[in-house]
């Protein structure tokens, strides 16, 4: 049987502090606070020791009373409409990574895509202090906005890019990429195609997205008919219930789906119907989520550089908080990538 060892002995009650391990490493407090605060002038073999003393004694870095003298919490804000799917997972993986990498953590909260919860959120985190806050899009009342420039919390807008943002802004062309989609499903030869898109009100992404494919359509003399829209939210299951009566009512000759996810469930439907895709029906998303290269067929799609984003996401409002100045460049658009699998063909009547 494994032994357990018994705690390290500490001379007084409550968590350990700066003392227990400044004791325990041999240094003086001073030192223990400048090798958290500012470790670049602490000997290497000092901090290690530190560092070690720290974790025998499970010692928690109080990170809000150090910030009394020092500007920085080491938290960062991330606000994503949705944590329900993968659209935004990658995304939310790198850019809390790449925080490690810098000391920081990260506080994460989802509105449902209910911009009128944005200023609630936005008051909880300014009440821990955040070094400042990452938001998706462009989208965004101007309470929760006005509550960050008074305290001189850096914002920054991710996802999706503008050439006229007010916010700086790391993220996707995404008028590009529905435009990538659409164009491909032209150069095959359909023409008949239907569009599956969420409510674009208090969406710039799907909003970007839907006049990217309509212009496609529309530089090839193409007026889409209004029952080819189909407003469809980012679900697959309602995807599929919708593709379904689409299917059996009146069937296009191919989709462009407003993401990955309502792709899928398009597929989905066609297979419960014994509608072949890509022979009878082609399917086209945007995102290349998990999973949409192991979809039967394969889908066709435009990758969006989710862990890119992150990370570059991360890196600029840490800068931000330490510089309290802009980015550079003030906005930066990641490229997609244009991907063809097995989820598209020319019609069958061409």
């Amino acid at each position: 049987m494994k032994q357990v060892s018994p705690p390290p002995h500490r001379s007084r009650k409550g968590p350990p502090g700066i003392v227990d391990v400044a004791a325990r490493a041999g240094v003086s407090i001073a030192t223990v606070s400048r090798a958290f605060a500012k470790p670049e002038m602490v000997r290497a073999e000092t901090r290690s020791r530190i560092e070690e003393a720290a974790r025998d004694l499970g010692y928690i870095r109080d990170r809000l009373a150090g910030s009394m003298h020092n500007r920085f919490s080491g938290t960062v804000g991330l606000i994503v409409p949705t944590i329900d799917n993968a659209i935004f997972a990658e995304m939310i993986e790198a850019f809390s990574a790449r925080l490690r990498d810098h000391d920081r953590t990260m506080l994460i909260a989802a509105h449902g895509y209910d911009l009128s919860l944005e200023a609630g959120i936005v008051r909880s985190l300014l009440e821990r202090r955040i070094d400042g806050v990452a938001l998706i899009g462009f989208a965004h009342d101007r309470v929760p906005l006005t509550m960050l420039e008074r305290r001189a919390v850096p914002a920054i807008s991710i996802w999706n890019y503008d050439a006229t943002s007010v916010l700086p802004c790391i993220g996707a062309d995404n008028r590009h990429a529905a435009r990538l989609v659409t164009d491909h499903l032209i150069g095959l030869g359909h023409r008949d195609i239907a569009f599956l898109f969420p409510e674009a009100q208090a969406n710039d992404r799907a909003r970007d997205r839907i006049d990217g494919a309509m212009e496609a359509m529309r530089a090839v003399g193409v007026d889409v008919a209004g029952h080819r829209w189909l407003d469809c939210p980012y679900d697959m299951g309602a995807a599929k219930a919708l593709a379904l009566r689409l299917l059996v009512d009146d069937p296009p000759s191919a989709v462009v789906c407003g993401n990955d996810v309502i792709a899928h469930g398009v597929v989905f439907a066609a297979i419960a119907l014994g509608v072949n895709v890509p022979r009878d029906l082609s399917v086209v998303g945007i995102g290349d989520l998990r999973g949409s290269a192991q979809l039967e067929p394969g889908l066709t799609t435009v990758r969006l550089p989710a862990r890119r984003i992150g990370g570059l996401a991360a890196d600029a409002i840490v800068a931000m908080s330490e510089s309290g100045a802009p980015p550079d460049p003030f906005r930066r658009r990641v490229d997609v990538t244009f991907t063809e699998r097995a989820s598209t063909a020319a019609p069958a009547s061409a």
